[in-house]
């Protein structure tokens, strides 16, 4: 029984390390990061050995790269295979399969900015008004969710209160998914 649990834990830890570090390039590209900060030339040099073969096959449409969404995608579907055929002995239909691959998609999506937007929040309470590329990145990742919320409810007396809101809107869309299970 334990070992099952071991088994899992890695297979999670691998795949979703990966899978975060494509989904950080996605992300990245999206928003416009600087392409030259360390944590971006970080991610670039990461992803490329399966990126680059990658985008020969399939082209972006439109400035999206849907190499890195296949690639994410593969790997959560890979994941999701692994742990079902070593934890129940069989593959899922096809359907669940699809189903679960999306929604483990998705909750990786929500994690990522849920753990970004905490980040920030900490380092904005130790580093204060200080510039690094990792606050500055943070900054760039996190301010397309938190600029419609700081349009609505603007800074209070210097607080800030769009983090919480949308950390919370986040952990709702998380709970909702995870009830539906």
């Amino acid at each position: 029984m334990n070992t099952d649990a071991a088994l899992k834990f890695l297979i999670d830890v691998i795949f979703d390390s990966y899978a975060f570090i494509v989904l950080a390039r996605l992300i990245m590209q999206l928003v416009r990061a600087d392409f030259y900060n360390p944590i971006s030339q970080f991610t670039i040099r990461a992803t490329n050995p399966l990126l680059v073969p990658l985008r020969r096959i399939i082209p972006g449409i439109g400035g999206i790269d849907l190499a890195s969404i296949i690639l994410l995608l593969a790997i959560v579907l890979i994941k999701v295979l692994l742990l079902s055929t070593v934890l129940t002995g069989s593959l899922p239909n096809m359907i669940v399969l699809l189903f679960v691959t999306a929604r483990e998609c998705l909750s990786l999506v929500l994690g990522f900015f849920t753990y970004a937007i905490f980040l920030q929040v900490i380092i904005s309470w130790i580093a204060g008004q200080s510039y690094s590329s990792a606050i500055q990145m943070l900054h760039q990742i996190t301010e397309p969710l938190m600029r419609p919320v700081r349009r609505f409810l603007p800074p209070m007396g210097g607080l800030d209160f769009a983090p919480m809101i949308v950390l919370v809107a986040l952990s709702f869309v998380r709970i909702l998914l995870s009830t539906q299970s």
